[in-house]
């Protein structure tokens, strides 16, 4: 049963919910490991990451921070992650290129939900996880408790593997249930053995015979010696915990306090035995790891003010070497990340992950080789956008300079993106919610030196008309020479909704020429651009019914201005009416929150359309609704603060629809009509 430890350089993401403390966690593992001299503090803005302006101003990750340790022998590099959801595209992008993940989480099960898209994507992409209990210090209750609503966000077992020693109310130390050690913790120092404390041995026993139950689901020989009551080996305990993390059948549970660094070697131990070698996650994505052809993936791309672009990738077989060209660009640096401490290389063997210098061409997502034609790792799913702000720069000269560097900000931040909506004359950067922007926005000025402004974007309303109407228009100037000369009678007639536009003639006996009738149907369109309402007209059908022209004085402009004229007067008697778009959102969330969701989208005015359960989400909903977009914009806001943070959504144009009374009085006090 023993296995022999996995070897060579590994990276692990250090994922999970805003305020976890992945950050601290990190500056812990980095002063354990003694790649740091002493620790620094979030707080304070000191650490090692959340090194940039935004992130230090919020004392919060805004994009995955990679640094490199090496512990007895073995080398690491740990990608911390954003905890927000609004920085969830970050995360997403990183698990591609790691062999492990530890999933950090707060010792308070009412937080537990928080943890639900995380850990769905590491079960999707089939990446093995810990599971780190941090601040077990300030536990309120018994783990044993605590593992519950754990248990219920995890598709996987859950394996406690240390129980707390307790003194006086407060957490001291911990037993190890594979090793059955007992430990007394010491701040920032390695934990010294101790003698099994007696108020512990009974909850130990209890607490190691849960653990090897859930090992024997997966292991016969382990289960044969639970039935005969005989104790298995220590080696065939170790080594099946080391494969059935491997095998994604188990999240084993570590317990810890990163901001005294309680815990934090064992975790170290633990990655260093348990998590498997690059080869296994190589395999993972198709690719031979053996194999001596260079073949890389950039996890995230950092554009710098005058270093120029870096990318983060993961060596996935072969090496790279400074100076070599990789996608038809040569390499300008190779170094190990070390949060903010570069360490320059000349080689990267496959499994390490570097920050490659220059590669202007490179995106995050992209495959990266000598020359190898046909080779696209799979990129992370793009997640939709749910929130938006019309932006625009404080000074014109400006305008230039924003497009270029929106295109830099969203080469490093994918989960961006931008929009130009000609029918209300905006740009509208699109993100996934409020702090997402700002930091955007802050991005735009530190890096750019660019002010720009933000506000809610305007809704492309529309306008039809219920009745038909006949108008005549005539056009006639005479100013010396040859003068101007367009007669029409115009029949305006609506058009079942999402009809668009129709123009015909029923001209006869050629009191309108043919030649000037396609003059006709441009007038016409152009008044369309904006009617009586102020908003573009849809729905529409106008046929020239009769007319006259001038041998001398008639001209496409003549007709074409005589058509306008028609519209103009006879579009106010057609009873136009205002139309705002609808549109299809599906509502994801857990199944207890459904009644609060569809009280949330009955209050915006959505009709429900119904639920179902959410495919490949046990536990979850998803709700069907039609909603007005002008109540879409701060959706997502309300629809995370109901559902800690983990419901989203997405949304569709689906059809216009009428608009009345109040609504319609307040949007067409601000129209431009």
């Amino acid at each position: 049963m023993s296995e022999s430890k996995p070897t060579g350089p590994r990276t692990v993401a250090l994922v999970g919910p805003y305020l976890a403390g992945k950050t601290t966690l990190l500056e812990s593992l980095l002063f354990a490991s003694g790649s740091l001299p002493r620790k620094g503090s979030v707080d304070l803005g000191t650490s090692v990451g959340d090194a940039t302006p935004e992130a230090r101003e919020r004392h919060m990750s805004v994009e995955v921070n990679a640094a490199a340790l090496t512990f007895m022998g073995d080398s690491f590099t740990f990608l911390d992650c954003p905890g927000s959801i609004e920085f969830f595209q970050e995360t997403a992008n990183a698990l591609g290129g790691v062999d492990a993940a530890v999933v950090v989480t707060e010792a308070d099960g009412a937080k537990a939900l928080a943890l639900s898209p995380i850990l769905h994507l590491l079960n999707e992409q089939g990446i093995p996880h810990f599971l780190f209990v941090n601040k077990i210090d300030k536990a309120a209750g018994p783990v044993r408790e605590l593992l519950a609503p754990l248990q219920r966000v995890s598709a996987k077992p859950l394996v406690l593997r240390q129980v707390p020693v307790r003194e006086g109310g407060l957490i001291t130390g911990y037993v190890d249930l594979a090793s059955e050690r007992a430990y007394v913790y010491r701040d920032d120092a390695p934990a010294e053995i101790v003698d099994l404390p007696k108020s512990v041995a009974e909850r130990r026993d209890e607490a190691r015979f849960a653990m090897l139950e859930r090992l024997a689901d997966f292991d016969d020989r382990l289960m044969e010696a639970l039935l005969e009551d005989r104790e298995p080996p220590r080696e065939m305990v170790f080594a099946d915990l080391s494969r059935e993390l491997k095998e994604g059948l188990i999240v084993p549970v570590l317990l810890g306090a990163a901001n005294t660094g309680h815990g934090v070697r064992r975790l170290l131990k633990a990655l260093r035995h348990e998590v498997p070698a690059h080869g296994v996650a190589a395999a993972r994505h198709g690719i031979d790891a053996a194999s001596a052809e260079p073949l890389a993936q950039v996890l995230k791309t950092y554009v710098t003010p005058h270093g120029g672009k870096l990318s983060l990738a993961r060596v996935w077989s072969g090496s790279l070497r400074d100076g070599m060209v990789l996608n038809g660009e040569r390499v300008a640096g190779l170094f190990r990340p070390g949060g903010g401490q570069n360490e320059k290389l000349a080689e990267a063997p496959a499994g390490f992950t570097v920050a490659i210098g220059r590669l202007e061409g490179a995106h995050t997502g992209d495959t990266l080789s000598p020359g190898r034609e046909g080779v696209a790792l799979p990129r992370a799913v793009r997640l939709p956008p749910v929130f938006g702000l019309a932006i625009g720069t404080a000074s014109r000269n400006d305008d230039v300079k924003l497009s270029a560097a929106l295109a830099k900000l969203i080469d490093e931040d994918p989960g961006l993106s931008f929009e130009s909506v000609p029918e209300t004359h905006q740009f509208i950067l699109w993100g996934q919610g409020d702090i997402h922007l700002k930091v955007a926005f802050g991005r735009l000025h530190s890096k750019y030196g660019l002010t720009v402004t933000g506000h809610r974007p305007k809704v492309a309303y529309r306008e039809a008309i219920r009745k038909a109407v006949v108008q005549h228009g005539r056009h006639k100037r005479q100013s010396g020479g040859h003068g101007q000369f367009g007669d029409v009678h115009l029949e305006i007639m609506p058009q079942a909704r999402g009809g668009g536009f129709r123009f015909e003639s029923r001209i006869v006996g050629g009191v309108v020429p043919r030649n000037f009738i396609p003059a006709v149907e441009a007038g016409v369109r152009e008044y369309l651009v904006s009617g009586p309402l102020g908003f573009p007209v849809v729905d529409v059908a106008v046929a020239l019914t009769d007319g006259s022209y001038h041998a001398v004085d008639s001209s496409e402009m003549a007709f074409k201005t005589a058509a306008r004229i028609a519209m103009t007067e006879g579009m106010p008697h057609a009873e136009p009416v205002l139309l705002e778009p609808v549109s299809r959102v599906s509502v994801m969330v857990p199944a207890d929150h459904t009644s609060r969701i569809n009280g949330l989208l009955s209050a915006r005015r959505g009709q429900i359309l119904g639920f179902d359960a959410r495919e490949g989400w046990p536990g979850w909903d998803e709700v069907s609704a039609l909603v007005p977009q002008s109540e879409l914009h701060d959706l997502i806001v309300e629809l995370r603060s109901l559902t800690q943070g983990v419901g989203t959504f997405t949304a569709a144009f689906d059809h216009l629809q009428e608009l009345t009374g109040r609504l319609a009085d307040q949007v067409l006090a601000t129209s431009p009509a």
